[in-house]
């Protein structure tokens, strides 16, 4: 006798949302996570999700339509799609969010005017539309639950599209805050986690933590459970219908990264629970494998003094910095070399340029370079305008001095400086085109006109500098699935009793980040799709 009908292992968004759909579709789920801790990568992140035709859009009278979303990809493809999976992320992302919606497990509306980020391809939206935010969510409403959420100790209480990052003015009315701080109201991924998991409790789904899966249970070649560990303890599960793996990614794991990943990678924005251990097992399983050279890339900053609680460094992911004012990017020789405002998953591709001739990548360390008009008006990291500027933050009363304690050389880069002021004097930026996109003027500073949003002169001393690494949001490879989210063999069949989500899996959408929201659009499609499929197997 199982003991359930279904396993889902992980529970972040795409676990919770695969728990739901199941659940929906009479299946008695069981949901499985290895920390004491809840939400993974999606409960610290913006929470923006990405899915084309959706229906926000639709209420909203914006037009849009599957094939405008798959000839944009395809546009875009660099021979890492899979029709199959790409067609259903399509087709049910938007059927996907309906179900989430009418089951309250999301409570979602329109990022107003946030583009793609590849405007020059057919089937892009510059006026926005497929990004959604999320309304607040009260913590109180999940009980004893509310504080076992990823970083939940640290607040956010505003939506994101009240934010610069949103396309907001970041200001709300104090009496309003205070309100929304006595309450504990939440935006961001925290209200996604926080939703997503208040309609799995309402269900009766109580995740189980501290489980650490250590193998698949396999019956006649069907998977039919887990045995592990929990709390150090033996700890076995079965499941009539089989499991769900989305437990995340793998950039947390150094072997897994070192083997795998295409360029160097040393500052995820994650939190360290993305080990890639849904990996080893579908891997043990003899699951094939794709896209396992991408991530979500992201230009990162170490902060220093708020290391995770298990001791990693920690950082973030570089957005507005760059885009705004005042503020420029050059290598170790001093020189800029990218549009420094580009979104931040294609900017890899500059950290990650290789030269032949030195054997190396000229483009690391890359510094962040602004003066006291940025510190004044704009935040660094978690630091905001008129809060001190924290030790970490390399400053010099000028730019040869500053050159000289970054280890670069003083001539060149007041030459980068120099230049790059003149590009701003003139509004046109020659070398890189910086301001000439739409989503250039997204983050940058939208009380000024035309390409001053992003272009500013760095010319008033002190002048500041901090290093940026190469980091990503999380991979997004993994075992590839049919568009039935069913984990695939060597030999191209389902693995009969597994299935997959989220970043464990190769990502239907390739390496492609089509716009805010592009990681967690997939997952909640095909957490909907691995539920329903697997729900439905035994049935």
């Amino acid at each position: 006798m199982s003991d359930v009908d279904l396993i889902v292992l992980g529970c972040g968004p795409a676990g919770m949302t695969a728990a739901l759909a199941a659940h929906e579709a009479g299946a008695k789920v069981a949901i499985v996570e290895r920390f004491d801790r809840i939400g993974g990568t999606g409960a610290i992140s913006g929470g923006v999700i990405w899915v084309a035709d959706n229906p926000r859009q639709r209420a909203a009278g914006m037009s849009d339509s599957r094939d405008e979303a798959l000839a944009y990809f395809r546009a875009l493809d660099h021979g890492d799609l899979v029709d199959e999976t790409l067609e259903a992320f399509a087709d049910m992302g938007p059927e996907a969010l309906a179900f989430l919606e009418d089951a309250g497990a999301l409570k979602v509306a329109l990022l107003d005017g946030y583009p793609d980020y590849y405007l020059d391809r057919p089937g892009a939206k510059p006026e926005g539309g497929r990004a959604l935010d999320h309304d607040l969510f009260a913590l109180g409403e999940l009980g004893e639950w509310a504080g076992r959420i990823t970083a939940i100790e640290e607040p956010k209480p505003m939506m994101l599209r009240e934010t610069p990052l949103g396309g907001g003015t970041g200001v709300v009315a104090p009496e309003e805050l205070q309100r929304r701080m006595a309450n504990n109201e939440r935006g961001f991924g925290q209200a996604m986690v926080a939703r997503l998991l208040k309609a799995c409790l309402d269900r009766g789904i109580e995740p189980t933590c501290n489980v650490e899966t250590k193998r698949l249970l396999r019956e006649n070649g069907r998977v039919t459970g887990i045995e592990g560990t929990r709390d150090g303890e033996p700890y076995a599960l079965t499941a009539r219908s089989g499991v769900i793996i989305t437990t995340g990614g793998f950039e947390w794991d150094v072997d897994k990264r070192q083997t795998y990943l295409r360029g160097p990678m040393d500052a995820p924005a994650s939190p360290p629970t993305a080990r890639g251990d849904g990996l080893s097992l579908m891997m043990e399983s003899g699951a094939k494998l794709g896209n396992m050279t991408q991530g979500w890339w992201a230009p990162t900053l170490v902060i220093p003094d708020t290391p995770w609680p298990s001791g990693e460094e920690r950082a973030v992911p570089v957005l507005i910095e760059r885009t705004v004012p005042h503020s420029l990017m050059v290598n170790r020789a001093a020189k800029r070399f990218c549009n420094e405002a580009a979104n931040y998953s294609a900017l890899a591709g500059a950290f990650h340029q290789f030269d032949p001739q030195t054997y190396d990548y000229p483009n690391l360390p890359a510094w962040l370079v602004f003066d006291e008009d940025y510190v004044e008006r704009y935040p660094i990291g978690p630091r905001l305008p008129g809060q001190p500027v924290p030790d970490w933050v390399v400053r010099a009363d000028t730019l040869p001095r500053l050159a000289g304690k970054l280890g670069l050389a003083g001539d060149a880069l007041m030459q980068t400086v120099s230049r790059f002021n003149a590009h701003c004097d003139a509004g046109h930026d020659p070398d890189f085109h910086r301001g000439t996109s739409a989503y250039d003027h997204f983050y940058g500073d939208r009380s000024r006109q035309g390409t001053a949003v992003t272009l500013g002169r760095i010319e008033r001393a002190p002048f500041y500098a901090v290093e940026i690494r190469m980091g990503l949001l999380g991979t997004n490879g993994g075992a590839r699935t049919d568009g039935q989210a069913r984990i695939l063999g060597h030999d191209g069949q389902a693995i009969p009793g597994l299935y997959g989500a989220g970043n464990a899996i190769a990502c239907p959408t390739g390496g492609i980040y089509a716009g805010a929201g592009g990681t967690l659009g997939p997952a909640l499609t095909f957490g909907y799709i691995a539920g329903r499929t697997a729900a439905r197997a035994n049935l």
